[in-house]
């Protein structure tokens, strides 16, 4: 069975990180978690620390300061790889993702697929608690990435994902600078471009019932900024250096 580790990074989460990693760990019992944490003021970190101490499969790194979601996946993926596990998941801490659907992302990365992207816009994803602003403001950032990248992945701003690690470690987050929600789409279409092998499952999305979203003009911002950017270096021929992956063709469930 593969070695696997589900990475959620916190920041002032204490109020959902104990049932979202309950939730994992009795799905599937063979996987570890790992919190990282960016100094939350609120005492996430030590009641990481405490579930730690009652659970050799949690495991727990403190980072000094919040300073980006793409900066802590990667603190994260670096922990994970240099303890050799074979896959390794990003999840939200706050209830958005269901760890109950853990087992159809792990299938796609038993089945060969270097990244799984759980996704909730083709047939079978459901977004439940968003008013229809959002969901339009989420619909049309993902139509624009789309186009500008000329990507054929339907959820490039999803946080429910898994990689192989052996495609994991090919990368050189030193140049995947990105933060906020970014980062996914800067790591999705790192991989698409790349030839790499990509399964996509829908998933029910659930807006957070608690703590604050993490959401900001900022971030919004960063990623309009870096697609535009991407999309039209890509057009005029100056896109980022691809992977080596070991095999070509991309596959969508």
């Amino acid at each position: 069975m593969a070695k696997t580790v589900v990475v959620i990074p916190t920041y002032n989460e204490i109020r959902s990180i104990s049932a979202v990693t309950e939730r994992v760990l009795r799905t599937v019992a063979s996987a570890d978690v790992l919190i990282v944490d960016d100094n939350s003021p609120d005492g996430t970190g030590d009641l990481a620390d405490t579930m730690a101490e009652s659970d050799p499969r949690i495991h727990v790194l403190h980072r000094s300061e919040k300073n980006g979601l793409g900066a802590a996946y990667a603190a994260g993926f670096r922990w994970a790889l240099d303890r050799d596990f074979d896959y390794i998941v990003e999840m939200d801490a706050d209830g958005s993702h269901q760890p109950e659907e853990l087992p159809r992302l792990i299938a796609l990365l038993d089945g060969g697929a270097d990244m799984a992207i759980g996704t909730r816009w083709i047939p079978g994803g459901v977004i439940k608690n968003w008013p229809a602003y959002r969901k339009l403001i989420s619909r049309a950032g993902t139509a624009y990435a789309r186009i500008l990248l000329q990507s054929k992945l339907h959820d490039l701003t999803s946080g429910y994902r898994g990689f192989r690690a052996d495609s994991l470690r090919l990368i050189d987050f030193g140049t995947v600078n990105s933060q906020g929600y970014c980062f996914q789409i800067e790591l999705a279409w790192l991989f698409e471009r790349s030839g790499g092998r990509i399964g996509e499952f829908p998933i029910t999305f659930v807006e957070r019932e608690e703590g604050v979203s993490k959401m900001s003009t900022g971030i919004v911002v960063e990623a309009l900024t870096k697609v535009t950017g991407w999309g039209l270096a890509s057009a005029f021929g100056r896109a980022p250096e691809r992977l080596s992956l070991p095999a070509a063709g991309a596959t969508s469930r």
